[in-house]
């Protein structure tokens, strides 16, 4: 099964890089002009996000140095084990909904302290990859097209964090032990 894994995780990106663009081609796409087109709006788009992106570190950062995220990790930490979630992987959990960077800064923490082949490390890198940065996503991208209300977004984005927590802590599990 690792085989497998690792076989798929070395061709996907470079099958996807080849494989987008000559479809557009076959499709007749002029390919070169549409990709400058999107890297000139997502410019666009990057400068329009600056200032939603800029409150939202801002609001990380008061929460993490405010201690209020290791006193939230400490409060459920016995309540983690009896499912057999490692209390120190909370923060991650906590961060990855909010922040790439902030959450990718604790995976390292992790990794580091714990070693990357250890499965706190291994489950660190695999939530890595199985979550999205919900609110990031809300406040950057719908904050810049003006969507105001995505209460069901939210909550959908909420449910798919959690289902990818507990997917990645079960494949964790089956793979690593």
């Amino acid at each position: 099964m690792t085989e497998a894994v690792l076989a798929v995780s070395r061709w996907a990106i470079p099958l996807v890089i080849f494989l987008i663009p000559a479809y557009g081609y076959l499709r007749g796409v002029a390919v070169y002009e549409a990709f400058v087109a999107g890297a000139e709006d997502g410019f666009k788009v990057a400068i329009k996000i600056i200032p939603f992106l800029v409150g939202m570190l801002v609001a990380i950062s008061i929460f993490r140095a405010s201690g209020a995220m290791d006193l939230f990790a400490r409060a459920l930490n016995p309540v983690l084990h009896l499912v057999g979630i490692p209390g120190e992987v909370l923060p991650l959990a906590v961060m990855r909904p909010l922040s790439g960077g902030g959450a990718l800064g604790v995976a390292a923490e992790l990794i580091g302290n714990y070693g990357p082949d250890s499965f706190i490390g291994r489950l660190a890198s695999v939530m890595q990859g199985t979550t999205d940065t919900t609110f990031y996503v809300l406040t950057v991208y719908f904050g810049s097209v003006g969507v105001r209300r995505y209460r069901y977004a939210l909550a959908l984005g909420l449910i798919a964090d959690i289902s990818s927590l507990i997917a990645a802590v079960f494949i964790c599990h089956l793979m690593f032990g």
